[in-house]
Order: C-alpha cells, then sequence, then structure tokens
C-alpha cells in the first residue's frame, strides 16, 4: 500500500462520505446549519495525517507480525480506514476549540472557524456582537465534530468482536479525557505560572506537552490501531515505549515552530506562541538560563496580544542567546533516539516498523 498516497485519499474519502451523511440531517433541521457541513470539509480537507498514518501504522505493525496469531473479530482495513478518520475529525474539532481559546485569526493559512463565523455575521448584517456570534458558533461545530469523532468510531467498532471494540474504545476514552484535562493544564499555567517557583516550571510545562500533544498526537493512535488488530501486551508496550518519547519530540519541534516557525509556511502568525503567551518548555529553559533582568522583560511581554514585530524579534534573541533553542533540539534528537531503540527487539512487522522509523523523522524534522 503506498501510504503517504492512498491511505490519505481513503481516509479523505471516508471523511467526505461521513459529512455528506450528517448533511442530509442537518438540512432537515435548517438551512441555517449549512455553514457546518462547509467549514468541517474545509477544515478536514488535506492536512499532514499523522494521527490517520500512526494509527493505520499501528494496525500493521501487529496485524502483519511475524506468528501473531489471528484475532477472531479484530479490525479490517475499512474498519481502521474508519478508526482513523474519526482520529482526524477528533484533532479538528481540538483544533476549533483551540483557536477560541487562544483567540488565534488563523488555521493553516486561512481564517480559523471562529473568525469565519464571525465574517458570516459582518456580511449579513446581523444584530449583536459579530465576535461573540463567532465563538458561540465555533464552540458549537467543535463540540458537533467531537460527537461525529464518537459515531464514525462506534461504526467501526460495531463490526469489531467485544473484547476487540472495547479495548479500542477504552483508549479512545482515554485519550479524549487526558488531551481535555492537557488542555486546561495549558490554560491554567498561562494565568497561574506567578503562584509556583520557578524551579517547578520545567516539570509543569513538560505535563502540559505530555497530556495536551504527545500521547495524543502519536501514543494513542499507535496504541488504537494496534488494539484493532489484538495486540499482545508486549506489542503494545513496545509501540508505546516508541509513541511517547517520539510524541515528546513532536510537540518540542511544535513549539520551536511556534516561536520561530515562517508564518508563510506555518500559516500561523510569526511568534504566534509569544503573543498568546504560552508556557512551553522552551520558555522554561530560556527563564532557567536568563538573569533577573531579563526574565522580568520576558514575563512583561510574554502574552501581550499587541506585540509588535520589534519586540517579537527581541524575545526571538533572547531565547535564542540563552542557549534554549540548543537544548531542545538535544532533546529531539534524544527522545527520538529513545523512540527507534524501543523499535528494534519489538515483535512487530519489519515493514510497518521501517514506516514508524519515515514517520518518526517527519514529524520532528518538519517546518509546520
Amino acid at each position: 500500500m503506498n501510504e503517504t498516497v492512498n491511505l490519505n485519499d481513503l481516509v479523505q474519502s471516508r471523511i467526505g462520505d461521513f459529512i455528506a451523511s450528517r448533511e442530509s440531517i442537518l438540512s432537515q433541521v435548517g438551512s441555517g446549519l449549512d455553514p457546518f457541513a462547509a467549514f468541517s470539509r474545509d477544515f478536514l480537507s488535506g492536512g499532514k495525517r499523522f494521527r490517520a498514518r500512526f494509527c493505520y501504522w499501528g494496525w500493521q505493525s501487529v496485524s502483519e507480525a511475524p506468528e501473531h496469531p489471528a484475532v477472531s473479530g479484530s479490525a479490517t482495513l475499512s474498519d481502521v480506514i474508519s478508526v482513523a478518520s474519526a482520529l482526524e475529525i477528533f484533532h479538528a474539532a481540538a483544533l476549533v476549540h483551540d483557536d477560541i481559546i487562544d483567540n488565534s485569526d488563523t488555521r493553516r493559512g486561512a481564517p480559523s472557524a471562529h473568525r469565519r463565523f464571525e465574517q458570516l455575521h459582518r456580511q449579513g448584517t446581523w444584530a449583536g456582537n459579530g465576535d461573540e456570534y463567532g465563538r458561540a458558533a465555533a464552540t458549537l461545530l467543535g463540540d458537533l465534530l467531537l460527537g461525529w469523532s464518537d459515531e464514525l468510531l462506534d461504526e467501526a467498532l460495531d463490526n469489531c468482536a467485544r473484547p476487540v471494540a472495547r479495548a479500542a474504545r477504552s483508549e479512545f476514552n482515554r485519550m479524549r479525557t487526558e488531551v481535555t484535562a492537557g488542555q486546561y493544564l495549558d490554560i491554567l499555567e498561562e494565568r497561574a505560572w506567578r503562584s509556583h517557583d520557578d524551579d517547578s516550571q520545567l516539570g509543569r510545562a513538560q505535563q502540559v506537552l505530555i497530556y495536551k500533544s504527545a500521547k495524543y498526537s502519536i501514543e494513542s493512535p499507535l496504541a488504537l490501531g494496534a488494539l484493532l488488530a489484538g495486540a499482545t501486551e508486549e506489542q503494545l508496550s513496545s509501540l508505546r515505549s516508541f509513541g511517547l518519547p517520539l510524541g515528546v519530540a513532536f510537540q518540542l519541534r511544535d513549539d520551536l515552530l511556534g516561536v520561530f516557525g515562517d508564518a508563510t509556511v506555518t500559516g500561523k502568525p510569526s511568534g504566534d506562541d509569544l503573543r498568546e503567551g504560552k508556557r512551553t518548555v522552551l520558555i522554561a529553559l530560556t527563564r532557567a538560563a536568563i538573569p533577573a533582568s531579563a526574565r522580568r522583560i520576558l514575563d512583561e511581554l510574554l502574552g501581550d496580544p499587541e506585540l509588535t514585530g520589534s519586540q517579537v524579534s527581541s524575545l526571538q534573541a533572547t531565547i535564542r542567546e540563552s542557549g534554549a533553542v540548543d537544548q531542545i533540539e538535544a532533546m529531539i534528537d534524544n527522545n527520538v533516539e529513545r523512540a527507534i531503540a524501543a523499535l528494534d527487539p519489538a515483535p512487530l512487522s519489519a515493514q510497518a516498523s521501517a514506516q514508524l522509523r519515515e514517520l518518526a523523522d517527519a514529524v520532528t524534522r518538519r517546518s509546520h
């Protein structure tokens, strides 16, 4: 299977069919709901599909493993595509809500969901506040996408034997709880960081990174795919040992892009994380390395949505000169090495392991 082409096409097709089936329900409710389906299609078209890809190769790594016993009622390829598509819909819901929380204007170089609804309000010259309408409507869109991800997951699990379906559903539920909790810890840290000792900032930033992103981006999709194939405890443990450090490296790269990324490539303004006040591992390392006077300036500017270009450049220079960027790059390399090492003795398919190694490079060497 040509994973980079066919898997993306299969997932895109499944998502398109699913939205079309729900669009008929929306149309029965009222024509004013047309944007829900239209915006959903836009947000779910394209993208890197990392979660879908890790889910697929988690399934392949187990189902094609040498001497892996056939598991009655395990998932078929069609079922796996549906679960992978459910992960993509869940991710879209998380992004819609995340953009509302962070007050982000753009997503992948286009207006974020709440800004699109705000534009509808403005174009229609409707009553009330456009910003409030946009945030309220986008919140409901995110909720709808969350529900849709559950529906598509259930459609796939209905075709599996009860033990397989129960294990997969438990993993999905745990992922959903963890990422929501991690998101809350993220916004809590942005506002409550002064109430904690400076020495604990790094540990708290790492906790946010693991639960908001690392587990949900890579470890859980991998585990979900493996469980669909009836993975043994040894196989599941090996994939988690690969997935968690790789997820950490993935988010560390994302944190660097959030501060230094090229807006024309990332689709987000340069220095966006600085304006949002993200208390990331990168910021924790910077604060620990700079003198108190520079730390006060950083703390004063971080989280100011009106930061000028020159102020962003100044903060970027402070972060670079602190040595924090080099530390992050070293942490990325270390976590990738740990992840790859976990695959070497693992009782998994050789082809899938090779693909997972390629994915490890793709998610940590990216520019957007």
